[in-house]
């Protein structure tokens, strides 16, 4: 790498740990003798398209604020959801043209993203562009962020730790709640999840803590299946009266439709992933139109990664 600065930027959803990689970025650029200055963008790609560039370096060696930044929630940076075209589309050279233009004013040499899949796409397409266009001199380096648990090459994220350990603390007071009463009744927990299912499997580790977990668990690995769902209920239901139900917002029938399609808004974002959300309160109407006994449907939400 060339004696040049450096620039890094967050993207994607925040989680209680995504400043501790900022912070290691930060500590990282003060070591080391290759770099001059440390930049943030503001706002990940989309603030550095609008030259919002703030200086870091004033945070080399005070380690207060490196602490202080480390146990700091949410993305202290800003953050975005901004999808770059591919980079053989003519339309989209525009954007390139001006990402580098920043780039080389700014004398970056090092360019830091920490993110989720989509934060690494952009890495990949910068990284491919830079690769086309003779502009190999900067490294592009992609700082693993997400609470799924679900980026290629890596053992495990930051950000996926402390969702875990929410969702376990809060399925475990759920379990001692509903387990006070004797009507029969049914409480389904909808936990974060697209596509794996890491999440919604750490609902089940009170089991390891106190002894007691969710009845069933359901992912998004595996193929949705409505008649067996009601026939999984029912023998929980014969054993005990009280069933609480660990399930993945991203659950699907076998045909590919998610299960809460039908209570979703259809809206997508940037990356064209539909807005999820619903599965819990799709399957609660249907299990008391089949039992008719009490149910109740919990979505975990937003608590869940920025906890």
């Amino acid at each position: 790498m060339k004696h040049a600065n450096a620039i890094v930027g967050q993207s994607g959803g925040p989680t209680a740990a995504i400043n501790a990689t900022l912070a290691g970025v930060i500590a990282g650029a003060a070591a080391s003798f290759e770099v001059d200055k440390l930049y943030g963008m503001r706002n990940g790609i989309e603030g550095l398209l609008a030259d919002r560039v703030v200086d870091l370096s004033c945070y080399f060696g005070d380690e207060r604020a490196l602490s202080l930044l480390k146990q700091t929630p949410a993305a202290a940076l800003g953050s975005c959801r901004k999808k770059l075209p591919p980079v053989d589309d003519p339309a989209g050279r525009e954007v390139y043209e001006t990402l580098f233009a920043l780039l080389e004013r700014y004398d970056i040499g090092s360019f830091f993203y920490i993110g989720g899949n989509d934060s690494m796409d952009s890495v990949a397409k910068l990284t491919a562009y830079a690769k086309a266009n003779g502009k190999e001199d900067i490294a592009f380096i992609g700082l693993p962020k997400t609470i799924d648990n679900d980026l290629c090459g890596t053992d495990h994220t930051p950000g996926f730790g402390s969702a875990a350990k929410y969702i376990a603390t809060v399925m475990l007071e759920i379990l001692r709640d509903t387990a006070v009463y004797t009507l029969p009744a049914v409480t389904l927990v909808e936990i974060m999840g697209r596509d794996a299912g890491w999440l919604t499997t750490s609902a089940a580790l009170p089991h390891i803590i106190a002894g007691i977990g969710p009845d069933l668990v359901y992912l998004p690995e595996v193929p949705f299946s409505l008649e067996g769902f009601f026939a999984d209920v029912r023998q929980a239901l014969s054993r005990r009266c009280n069933v609480v139900i660990a399930l993945s917002e991203g659950i699907r029938f076998s045909d590919g439709r998610y299960v809460g399609e039908g209570v979703q808004s259809g809206v997508c974002d940037a990356f064209g992933h539909r807005y999820l959300a619903g599965a819990g309160k799709a399957l609660e109407i249907a299990l008391r139109q089949e039992l008719g006994c009490k149910v109740r449907s919990l979505e975990l939400s937003l608590p869940q990664r920025c906890a």
